[in-house]
C-alpha cells in the first residue's frame, strides 16, 4: 500500500482518504474486519455453520462508498464444493447467501445501503480462494469466478490469446462482470469481420459452460451443477444480477489482435455530437465508429471538448505509437494529481459551485499528460494557473505522452485503476440500428447540455464528473461457437426478436461525486427523457444494471414505476425468452432463494 506517497506537491493518499470518501482509491485498509467473538462484534454468531467454515466480519462498501453496512458475516469458501453445504445451512437455518469480491459495483445487488449486523446475511468472499484458471482448449479458458479480469486476460494474453472487448478497470471479478452482463465498446469496423472465438457484445455471451450451485429436487439439497450453453436453462444463469451462485464458467477467446489506441481532445463536443446531417468535416463520433469500431467519449462537465479514444485493430506498431506491455496506461487517471484531488474534497467539503472549475482541471490535466499541450494552461487565469503550477506539469509530464499507444490488446483495454476517482454514476443502453448511434449521441448530449445550463443558471452543480459514451454490438450466441446456445436473457443486450435491425447499443453514464446536491433529481430527468425519447419506436432503453437507475429526486433504485414496470417491460418487448423466462428458471433452480436480497426479491418477480 502506499498511503504514505504524495502526489505532485501537496496531499498524501491518508490525507485524501480523510478529506472524502469518493477519494479512497488506493486502500481500503480492510477497515472493518474483526475476528469472530471480538468486542466489536454485536450481531450474533452464526449457529451450527459447516465445520471448517472460516468465520469473520466486515463491513460491506461498495465502490463509491453510497452502499455501507455494519459489521456483516463473511467467509471465504474455499472450495465449489463448500458453497452447497453453506447453501443448505443457510436455507435451514433461515439465512441468505451473498457472493461479493471487490465490492466494484454501484447498484444494491449484492447488499443494501444500512443492512445492519443483525441481519442474517452471510457474505461469501470469491476473491480469496476461488481464483484458479487453466486452460480448457486451445481456444477455451476455465475460471473460477472470484478471479479477477486482470489475471484472466494476462492468462489468455500467455496464450496468445484476448477478447474484443471488456470493462476497463482490472479489479473486478469475473463472476461479478457476468452477473451483471459487463461489457466495454466495439462494433465491427468498416470491412471487418468477426474473427473465430471473438464477439462483440457483454463477456457472458462468451461463455460456453458454466457450474451454478442449485437445488436438487431428488435429494432436496444443494449441489453443483454444470450446465452447456446449449441447455435453455444455461441462459438465465449468464446474467443473474447475484440471483444464483455461479462458481465456474468457461469462456471462448480468440487469436489476441494488437491494438492502436490514438486520445484526442481537439473536437467540439458540438461537432463531435453534432445531429445526423450536420454540414462540415467527418468527424462525428458514429465517423470514429464506422472507421474503428471502437470508440468512447470522456466529456468533463462544463467542458466543451470530450476526450475522444479509438481503437484500431493494428498488427505492426505504427511510426510514431508508444509501445505498451502492461495495462493501466492513463498515470494522471490512475494516480489522482494533488490539484484534482484538492478541488475534489473542496467539493464534497461543500464548494459544489467549483463544478465547472472542476471540469475545466480534468480536461486540463488529461490534455497537458495525453499529449504535452500546455497552451491553455498557460492561457488560463486565476486559479488554474495556481492549481496547475510549474511543479504539477512537470509532473504530469514526466512519463511521457499517452496519446498515441499500441501493444497487445490487454494492454489497451484495462485503463481503470482502483485508485482513480471514486465517483457514482447511471447507466443506460440504448438499442438502434448501427445507422442512428449519431442520432441516439446527438439526442442525449443535446439534451444533457440543456439541462446542465438549467441547473446552472438556477445557481445548482448537480454533475461534477464526466459523461462516458460508449458502443457495442449485441449478444449473437453464435460468438459463443455452441450450436444451439441463446443469448443471456437478462443481459441489456438481448437482442429484440422484432427489431432485427437494432444491431447496436450505445452506452450513456454520467458520471459525479456521491452525494452532491441535487444529482438524483437531475438523474431522474435525464431518466425520463430517456424513456421518452427510445420509447421502442426508433430505440430501446434497458439500464444497466451494475449502475445507478430507477431514481427519484431523492434517490436511485427507488421508483417503483421504473422497478415494477419499465425495467420488466423492456426485457418483455419484442416477445421471445426473457425477463419472465429466466425469473423462472433462477428460482426453479433456488426455490427457498438462498441467493437474493430484498431488492432481488422485489425486481425479480
Amino acid at each position: 500500500m502506499t498511503t504514505g506517497r504524495r502526489h505532485g506537491d501537496g496531499l498524501n493518499r491518508r490525507e485524501l482518504l480523510g478529506a472524502s470518501a469518493a477519494l479512497g482509491g488506493a486502500a481500503w485498509l480492510l477497515r472493518g474486519t474483526i475476528a469472530p467473538g471480538s468486542a466489536e462484534a454485536a450481531a450474533p454468531v452464526p449457529p451450527g455453520l459447516p465445520a471448517g467454515t472460516e468465520l469473520y466480519q466486515r463491513v460491506y462498501e461498495n465502490w463509491a462508498g453510497e452502499i455501507r453496512t455494519d459489521q456483516l458475516w463473511t467467509c471465504a469458501p474455499r472450495t465449489p464444493e463448500e458453497v452447497p453445504a453453506l447453501a443448505d445451512w443457510a436455507r435451514a437455518n433461515g439465512w441468505r447467501l451473498r457472493a461479493h469480491g471487490h465490492r466494484h459495483t454501484w447498484a444494491p445487488l449484492t447488499v443494501a445501503d444500512a443492512t445492519p449486523g443483525s441481519a442474517r446475511v452471510l457474505l461469501l468472499d470469491t476473491s480469496r480462494h476461488l481464483t484458479a484458471i487453466t486452460a480448457d482448449s486451445p481456444a477455451t479458458v476455465r475460471v473460477q469466478t472470484g478471479a479477477t479480469m486482470e489475471d484472466l486476460l494476462a492468462h489468455l494474453a500467455a496464450r496468445g490469446l484476448g477478447v474484443t472487448a471488456c470493462p476497463a478497470p482490472g479489479e473486478l471479478t469475473v463472476g461479478g462482470v457476468l452477473a451483471i452482463g459487463g461489457h466495454g465498446t466495439a462494433v465491427p469496423a468498416a470491412g471487418e469481420t468477426r474473427p473465430d472465438g471473438h464477439g462483440y457484445g457483454s463477456l457472458s455471451n462468451q461463455v460456453t459452460r458454466l457450474t451454478a450451485v442449485v437445488h436438487d429436487p431428488a435429494t432436496d439439497r444443494y449441489a453443483l451443477r454444470t450446465f452447456d450453453r446449449a441447455e435453455a436453462d444455461s441462459a438465465a444463469f449468464l446474467v443473474h444480477l447475484g440471483r444464483a451462485f455461479v462458481t465456474e464458467v468457461v469462456l471462448r477467446a480468440g487469436a489476441d489482435r494488437p491494438l492502436r489506441c490514438v486520445s484526442r481532445l481537439d473536437i467540439p463536443a458540438t461537432e463531435l455530437f453534432a445531429p445526423p446531417g450536420t454540414a462540415g468535416r467527418p468527424r462525428t463520433f458514429a465517423d470514429f465508429v464506422d472507421r474503428d469500431g471502437r470508440a468512447e467519449a470522456i466529456w468533463f462537465a462544463y467542458t466543451d471538448r470530450p476526450w475522444l479514444k479509438t481503437w484500431t485493430v493494428t498488427p505492426n506498431r505504427p511510426f510514431g505509437s508508444r509501445s505498451v506491455d502492461e495495462p493501466y496506461n492513463y498515470p494522471f487517471s490512475d494516480s489522482i494529481p494533488e490539484p484534482v484531488a484538492r478541488l475534489a474534497g473542496q467539493l464534497v467539503s461543500g464548494a459544489w459551485a467549483s463544478a465547472p472549475l472542476f471540469g475545466q482541471l480534468q480536461y486540463l490535466v488529461a490534455k497537458v499528460a495525453l499529449t504535452g499541450d500546455i497552451t491553455d494552461v498557460l492561457l488560463s487565469g486565476g486559479l488554474i494557473r495556481d492549481l496547475l503550477t510549474g511543479e504539477v506539469l512537470t509532473h504530469l509530464l514526466a512519463g511521457g505522452l499517452h496519446s498515441d499507444l499500441w501493444g497487445p490488446s490487454r494492454t489497451l483495454l484495462q485503463y481503470v485503476r482502483p485508485t482513480t476517482l471514486r465517483v457514482t454514476a447511471n447507466g443506460y443502453a440504448v438499442l438502434a440500428r448501427r445507422a442512428d448511434v449519431q442520432w441516439v449521441v446527438s439526442e442525449f448530449a443535446a439534451y444533457y447540455r440543456q439541462l446542465l445550463d438549467t441547473y446552472r443558471a438556477r445557481g445548482e452543480f448537480p454533475v461534477n464528473g464526466a459523461v462516458e459514451i460508449r458502443v457495442t454490438g449485441l449478444d449473437d450466441p453464435a460468438s459463443s461457437g455452441v450450436p444451439g446456445a441463446r443469448p443471456p436473457l437478462l443481459s441489456a443486450l438481448r437482442p429484440r426478436p422484432d427489431r432485427p435491425e437494432w444491431d447496436t447499443a450505445v452506452w450513456l453514464d454520467i458520471l459525479s461525486l456521491p452525494g452532491t446536491p441535487g444529482l438524483h433529481r437531475f438523474y431522474r430527468e435525464i431518466e425520463q427523457f430517456l424513456l421518452r425519447t427510445f420509447d421502442g419506436g426508433r430505440a430501446g432503453l434497458r439500464v444497466e444494471w451494475s449502475k445507478g437507475w430507477a431514481y427519484t429526486d431523492a434517490a436511485a433504485w427507488a421508483d417503483p414505476d421504473v422497478l415494477g414496470r419499465v425495467i420488466p417491460a423492456a426485457h418483455r418487448a419484442g416477445g421471445g425468452a426473457g425477463w419472465d423466462e429466466a425469473v423462472a428458471v433462477l428460482d426453479r433452480h433456488d426455490p427457498h432463494r438462498v441467493f437474493g436480497n430484498a431488492f432481488l426479491d422485489g425486481l425479480l418477480r
